[in-house]
């Protein structure tokens, strides 16, 4: 390799670490908690006009309805399926109660399953609500809001075998009636209807809501995840952070901070965090999809407003809307996108911008762990095939580097002849390339290539679902965090616990796995000979044990990865290199390099 292709890989390597470090030590800052129900909010009407074009006079659509106290002693209907445990309160008819059976909060034993809804009064608010806006010829008592108190007009307990119907009569002639199911995952039906008992027309709109009071108290605020309010809206996806929500334009018609987007055809909008998502989902457009942000509250939500609706005397309409409350997994949200007919639900999933690396990289990890049913041999196995996709490629760079080893004494003479003159030397080997077919860039194809996929690695790792709490080998019990083991207690010999991984000495708490990446690295530079430029030298001499500390809080599944690779392209690089009559010296590049240097004589 010579001095412009070491430069090139070289400038590659220090800027990837640049970007690495720069995001360690600057990650975006956190802004001070606040408390969730230091005020509450109470039930307001818009202007009439903003609901999407219907026949009828538009409904008032500010659905901001929220409860203005917790009311802990209103009764509540449970809810008990395979995979989630809660309850409804009757008061609002809310889904304010819920958890994820299949999941906990870390991988201690006895650790409690994971929180998706909290009601009015816990720590961290969130729940969804559904109701009717009132249009002509109604008022905010004469429809069902979030102070309502329903009846159980049949069922007691909501599970996939058996929905539950609520019933509410307003006393003017109109009887409300809400039917809710729950499938076998994640995923609530609810159907409303209006029937008219009265002799006025009247019209209203149906509507869902999703409210978030505060920000999640374990948002990871980390670049390279989105959280927050998220949303599809006719093919267009909308991510937006709670900072850039809460800087949303006031808008007097919906009397806070918002964005409203008018749904033509099909949509969904909610709230997602890590691995963990509520969404509305209409059963057919066009409605209003707005997202909101009452300042003086710090209330978060998200709405969807149906279309208004005419009931004339004696008549009855209905509405259909679908929750998606629970985790984020690849098959499920899949199986709702493509049989179910949630459109684009599986871009709830923060692949990022390299969604076309990392959409398919998930898919062959997410296969080859259904058929090893390990995840840590299941990324090796990912590293085995991604090598073997791009060997052409390494192939012809590695022949390529090995005939630029067989030429370094042509360019030993080149330069001894040229003397100082640089622009005779380079126009020398020039020619010297062109005459033998050689391109020295070929050499730096892989490393180039590597960068996106390193990246889209470590999205797919850091992001989804599926590598969460996954073991591979003994000490390695979640792929998804760093390695826990500690250089500090000699990997446990010694009778005293690592620091813990977010503490500020876990920089120099290092694992087994991330010793094996600084090793794999520093070995695999030793096939070629240390450059000769004094600066270069120490530059690489360095560069395998910085990545080795810089590293050493990353996801472990992560590190698996890099070790592998490394230790095939040190497998290829060799075994090419000598097919084509190079012969890497490791052992003596090793000991040139562990070697002192000698004083020079005065």
């Amino acid at each position: 390799m010579d001095d412009q292709n070491k430069n090139l890989i070289l400038a590659t390597a220090l800027s990837f670490a640049v970007i690495l470090v720069w995001f360690l030590l600057f990650p975006p800052k956190e802004q001070a908690p606040t408390d969730p129900n230091a005020v509450a909010v109470t039930e307001q009407v818009a202007e009439p006009g903003t609901a999407p074009t219907a026949t009828a006079p538009a409904a008032s659509t500010a659905t901001t309805a929220v409860v203005e106290e917790a009311d802990t002693d209103a009764p509540r209907l449970t809810i008990d399926t395979p995979r989630l445990a809660g309850s409804i309160s009757l008061k609002g008819g809310r889904v304010d109660e819920l958890r994820l059976k299949d999941y906990r909060e870390t991988i201690d034993e006895g650790s409690d399953i994971v929180t998706m809804l909290s009601p009015l009064g816990s720590d961290n608010p969130y729940y969804a609500l559904f109701g009717w806006a009132p249009g002509t010829g109604l008022s905010l008592d004469q429809v069902p809001g979030a102070n309502t108190v329903w009846s159980v007009e049949s069922g007691d307990t909501l599970t996939p075998q058996t929905p539950v119907t609520l019933v509410w009569d307003n006393g003017a002639g109109l009887t409300f009636r809400r039917e809710m199911s729950v499938d076998e995952d994640y995923m609530f039906s609810v159907h409303q209807t209006v029937q008219n008992n009265g002799d006025a027309t009247v019209t209203l709109a149906p509507y869902g809501m999703i409210a978030r009071h505060g920000e999640p108290a374990n948002a990871k605020k980390f670049f390279i995840l989105h959280e927050g309010l998220v949303g599809m809206a006719d093919g267009e996806l909308t991510e937006t952070s709670y900072k850039d929500a809460a800087d949303f334009d006031f808008d007097p018609r919906e009397g806070a901070r918002a964005e409203v987007a008018q749904v033509t055809e099909a949509g969904w909008i909610g709230f997602t965090d890590h691995y963990w998502m509520a969404t509305l989902i209409p059963a057919a457009g066009p409605f209003k999809s707005a997202s909101k942000y009452d300042e003086a509250r710090d209330l978060y939500q998200t709405e969807a407003v149906l279309q208004t609706k005419t009931l004339a005397p004696g008549q009855t309409v209905e509405a259909d809307m679908s929750l998606f409350a629970g985790a984020k997994e690849w098959e499920t949200i899949r199986h709702y996108q493509n049989d179910k007919g949630v459109p684009g639900f599986i871009d709830s999933i923060d692949w990022g911008w390299f969604f076309f690396l990392t959409k398919p990289i998930f898919w062959l990890l997410h296969t080859l762990h259904g058929l090893i049913g390990n995840m840590g041999w299941s990324i090796i196995g990912l590293t085995i095939v991604i090598k073997a996709i791009v060997f052409p490629l390494a192939y012809k760079s590695y022949a390529s580097m090995a005939k630029m080893k067989e030429l370094q004494p042509k360019m030993e003479e080149l330069k001894k002849a040229a003397g100082d003159d640089r622009q005779k030397v380079q126009q020398g080997m020039m020619e010297l390339y062109k005459k033998e077919k050689v391109n020295p860039a070929s050499g730096c194809l892989p490393i180039l290539i590597q960068i996106p996929i390193f990246f889209s690695l470590y999205k797919v790792i850091f992001v989804t679902l599926e590598l969460r709490h996954q073991p591979w080998i003994g000490w390695i019990n979640d792929l998804s965090s760093p390695d826990p083991s500690s250089i500090l207690n000699l990997f446990g010999l010694l009778p005293f616990a690592a620091p813990a991984q977010d503490s500020f000495i876990a920089i120099i708490s290092l694992g087994i796995l991330p010793i094996l990446l600084g090793i794999s690295m520093w070995l695999q530079q030793k096939l070629n000979p240390a450059p000769t430029d004094p600066a270069q030298k120490m530059i690489f001499a360095w560069m395998p044990w910085v990545f080795m500390f810089m590293l050493g809080n990353f996801a472990s599944g992560l590190v698996l990865y890099w070790i592998t690779n490394n230790t095939i392209t040190f497998i290829q690089q060799y075994s090419i290199m000598r097919l084509h009559g190079y012969k890497p010296d490791v052992f003596g590049n090793i000991k040139s390099s562990l070697a002192r240097k000698k004083p020079e004589n005065k």
